[in-house]
């Protein structure tokens, strides 16, 4: 029997749920960006595309060009021009990334990356004490 859990109209798998790989969630949202890389005739490929979603380990991305699985891909987040004393750094808009997946669509491509160096550091779970809390008396 599958484990389902009813939510409205929709059912979730729990055992899907359980088996998700991922240690950061992704966010919907909409990121137009620049793709640099090499083809596999080691022509230079530079294309304005979209992720689709984000997270600190990675994105979907939606673009003409198509990418094999491997290749390593550079990620620019194109912004205004900003100020030197401005508190964001360059490299969070200049990322490294390496595509894992490839899916064929018709006109466009959906490219997953995973980037180089996660965004964040990863999630690390919380230990549970054996020991009590102790109620302070102040």
């Amino acid at each position: 029997m599958k484990a389902r859990l009813k939510r409205g109209r929709k059912s979730l798998d729990l055992r899907r749920i359980k088996s998700e790989r991922r240690a950061w969630s992704r966010l919907p949202l909409p990121v137009p960006l620049f793709v640099r890389s090499r083809d596999s005739k080691g022509k230079d490929l530079l294309e304005f595309a979209s992720a689709l979603n984000i997270s600190a380990g990675g994105a979907l991305i939606a673009m003409h060009g198509a990418l094999r699985p491997a290749t390593q891909v550079s990620l620019e987040i194109p912004s205004a021009p900003l100020p030197t004393s401005a508190p964001v750094r360059k490299n969070s808009r200049n990322l490294r990334a390496k595509v894992v997946r490839v899916s064929h669509g018709e006109g466009y491509n959906l490219v997953g990356v995973k980037f180089v160096q996660p965004l964040l550091p990863a999630l690390i779970p919380r230990q549970t004490s054996s020991r009590r809390k102790v109620a302070s008396s102040v």
